[in-house]
């Protein structure tokens, strides 16, 4: 292992991480603890995030565009002196990802679609702020939605919750998943686990990737200083997903059944975790 100088990370940890090493841990490489400067940077970006989300939730209502949410989410994160992250991105056309009922994810905005009643809506945005990256997303209740689909919605935030109480110092990520996993069955849901939360913070999508599945006790070790997010995909039917072939981009559920995200990006302290995007 490198070793990190003192104004980069503490001794004392770095010394148990050492330990850890020696006992055959999956450890996270040292690019991925972030230093204090960089905690600060990532705080920025991540409060920007935050503030885009609470400024576009009174336009998410029916009969809006999503290409008019977009449009919204631009202008805001300019003007912050932000760039989303999504904008570009692999070619990804939009500032936003807006994934409606059965779209799992990357849905991407048009002006021909629009909010209807009775939908379930995810809206997932990333910000760039002076070179840091945040990201997180929410869920949104169009009008009035059935008992089914709060139901879904409801879950899928406690899922987050519990994988958010699981992600602390010096445990595995395995555990993160397990917790998941076992709160979506037992309300008779599936998780996507062909798609995973991420570590994120000075690269949109770093190590390690975060399974919302998974074996107690199992996987790398969370160790202070990393940043990463938890973004469970809960399914109301069965866990299969496919890509739409006609952009590239939108991911469905494979039964056409509602699928419902929560996003948040932690950062692992020395006491537990501090959630970045609130």
């Amino acid at each position: 292992m490198k070793r990190l100088t003192p104004d980069e990370y503490p001794q004392e940890i770095e010394d148990k991480l050492q330990d850890y090493n020696k006992k055959d841990y999956l450890i996270p490489s040292i690019n991925l603890l972030r230093t204090k400067s960089q905690i600060e940077g990532i705080r920025k970006s991540a409060a920007i995030n935050t503030a885009l989300l609470n400024y576009i939730t009174p336009f998410i209502k029916e009969g809006t565009t999503t290409e008019e949410i977009d449009k919204l989410v631009y202008d805001f994160t300019t003007k912050q002196g932000a760039i989303p992250a999504t904008l570009n991105y692999e070619g990804f056309p939009k500032s936003v990802c807006i994934s409606i009922n059965d779209v799992v994810c990357h849905g991407i905005p048009s002006p021909y679609e629009t909010f209807l009643d009775g939908d379930i809506v995810n809206i997932d945005v990333s910000t760039i702020y002076n070179g840091y990256f945040s990201d997180a997303s929410r869920m949104f209740l169009i009008g009035d939605v059935s008992e089914e689909d709060k139901k879904l919605v409801r879950v899928a935030k406690e899922c987050l919750e519990l994988g958010i109480k699981e992600a602390q110092p010096w445990t595995q990520l395995g555990n993160v998943g397990y917790a998941i996993q076992k709160h979506a069955e037992k309300n008779g849901y599936s998780v996507v686990e062909d798609l995973c939360g991420h570590g994120v913070g000075i690269e949109f999508h770093e190590e390690p990737e975060v399974l919302h599945f998974g074996i107690k006790n199992t996987g790398m070790l969370l160790v202070p200083g990393m940043t990463f997010t938890i973004e469970p995909m809960i399914n109301q039917g069965e866990g299969e997903v496919f890509l739409d072939s006609g952009d590239g981009w939108t991911i469905c559920t494979e039964d056409g059944l509602p699928s419902a995200q929560w996003e948040h990006m932690l950062l692992i302290t020395e006491t537990g975790n501090e959630i970045l995007t609130y």
